[in-house]
């Protein structure tokens, strides 16, 4: 008899229910639901609709009773840097802001006025990004400052739908590093930093690693979806979820968690908070087992996402891929992370207009657009290598790319050539994976998350990508 368990993955542009379980020594996955998402232009305001991301989590819940599979545990894994603020009756307190929202626009300031920029990386080893939590709080308390001051308990998003799942109240250590409010040497809230910057500290709970169970399910959830199950934190930062399905048998390696954004890092056993580090706008998240994912964010896949929407999704992803080959000799280049990429009304309109601005030539065609954005994304990868290696002293053979991104083959092939590295490219529903593997080790199904990466590597299609030059010069 199969031991089932459930992954909610929800990601910034969709969510999804995939059903797990061990055969023979291999993982099995199992979409069984999914479903859109976004941010909500409320007033000029980009927010996220909790209530009915929630409604999704127990509609995609009910298909595990209509499939006979009920999974004996559960875990949701969500972006990070958003949260919710409770108040003494559990109730969400005022809007559930989306980080692409401006409200952060010169928070930056008004924070290091209270502690210099310098100091901040030292102390949490986060890259600044202006949507990062503690600029959206700063936002609080000066925008809205009787919401924060009535405020009772702070939780990251993947914790405030466990918390409505079991009605219990827990912080996960590893989405909670992405507020730039934790410190990497106790792996706890860096409470003198949040009283010098004048949030009340009481609102932020102890932190718990992955794999803590947080309990069951209330009375009220079971019943409506029709069955009771543990639930587990797992690395509830997507990130960090899909970074634990890096599919190595051994050796070491970069990785590139790719969707929405990519994630361009490697792993550490210690938090390099240098002043290189910061320069270089690297960050140290939280991982698994206190390993710190020393990572730069890219804009990732979000550009191509964009422009494929501004034309109602007509064409497929496989399609534009084949569309920006056609136009490869294409010679315009964009910086991929620039601001102007963020949240643009007309993503075609801004690439365009960047080019202008450069002087270079200007993409007409969607095929010229695509080669631009994907020719760049690669150009960033590059770099990105040679930044890692000099700041880690070390030089990786390989990059492992995970996620959405993997089944972009074109996009894997320019990252070979710009890295210089081979390219293995799987699986796809890393974050699910990762989501998982959590629940698995917990479960004691598997041992380890050394031995669960073999699990993955041997249950999982992985493709090969060789740089260019080595096929000419074998």
């Amino acid at each position: 008899m199969s031991r089932y368990f459930l992954a909610v993955d929800i990601g910034a542009s969709s969510g999804r229910h995939i059903l797990g379980h061990l055969d023979n020594g291999k993982l099995k996955i199992e979409e069984i639901y999914r479903f859109e998402n976004g941010m909500v232009n409320k007033g000029g305001r980009l927010l996220w609709d909790v209530e009915r991301l929630f409604e999704e989590i127990k509609n995609g819940m009910k298909e595990c009773v209509k499939l006979g599979k009920i999974p004996e545990s559960m875990s949701v894994d969500t972006w990070a840097v958003d949260y919710v603020l409770l108040d003494e009756e559990d109730r969400v307190l005022g809007d559930t802001f989306g980080y692409r929202d401006e409200r952060t626009k010169e928070c930056d300031a008004k924070v290091y006025r209270l502690i210099p920029e310098k100091e901040l990386y030292a102390r949490t080893g986060i890259q600044k990004q202006i949507f990062n939590t503690v600029y959206q709080l700063m936002s609080d308390k000066i925008q809205q400052p009787e919401v924060l001051m009535r405020a009772k308990t702070f939780l990251m998003l993947p914790d405030y739908f466990q918390f409505r799942l079991t009605g219990k109240k827990m912080s996960e250590y590893t989405n909670a590093t992405s507020t730039q409010l934790v410190s990497p040497d106790t792996k706890q809230w860096d409470k003198e930093l949040i009283r010098r910057l004048g949030y009340p500290e009481e609102i932020f709970l102890p932190l718990q690693t992955p794999g803590t169970e947080a309990g069951c399910l209330t009375e009220e959830v079971a019943g409506e979806v029709g069955f009771d199950c543990k639930v587990v934190l797992c690395s509830s930062h997507d990130t960090a979820s899909a970074v634990m399905a890096l599919p190595k048998e051994k050796g070491d390696g970069l990785y590139i968690s790719s969707g929405t954004w990519s994630l361009m890092g490697v792993e550490l056993p210690k938090a390099d908070c240098s002043e290189g580090s910061r320069q270089a706008n690297l960050t140290n998240e939280g991982g698994y087992n206190y390993r710190f994912r020393y990572l730069k964010n890219i804009m990732g896949l979000w550009m191509i996402q964009s422009v494929r929407h501004e034309l109602n999704d007509e064409y497929s992803f496989a399609q534009l891929c084949g569309m920006a080959e056609e136009n490869e000799n294409f010679p315009s280049r964009v910086d991929v992370n620039d601001g102007c990429f963020l949240a643009p009304a007309d993503m075609r309109w801004e690439i365009r207009d960047y080019c202008r601005r450069t002087g270079q030539k200007v993409p007409q065609t969607l095929g010229e657009l695509a080669t631009v954005i994907y020719h760049s994304l690669a150009d960033c990868y590059g770099r990105t290598t040679e930044e890692l290696e000099e700041l880690t002293g070390k030089t990786y053979d390989s990059v492992y790319v995970i996620g959405g991104g993997a089944n972009a083959g074109y996009l894997n092939q320019l990252t070979a050539d710009a890295t210089g590295k081979t390219v293995f490219a799987g699986p796809v529903e890393a974050t699910a994976i990762g989501n998982l593997m959590a629940q698995l080790i917990r479960a004691g199904e598997l041992s380890d998350l050394t031995f669960a990466r073999k699990c993955i590597y041997e249950s999982f299609d992985i493709k090969k990508y060789q740089p260019q030059q080595l096929l000419k010069n074998p």
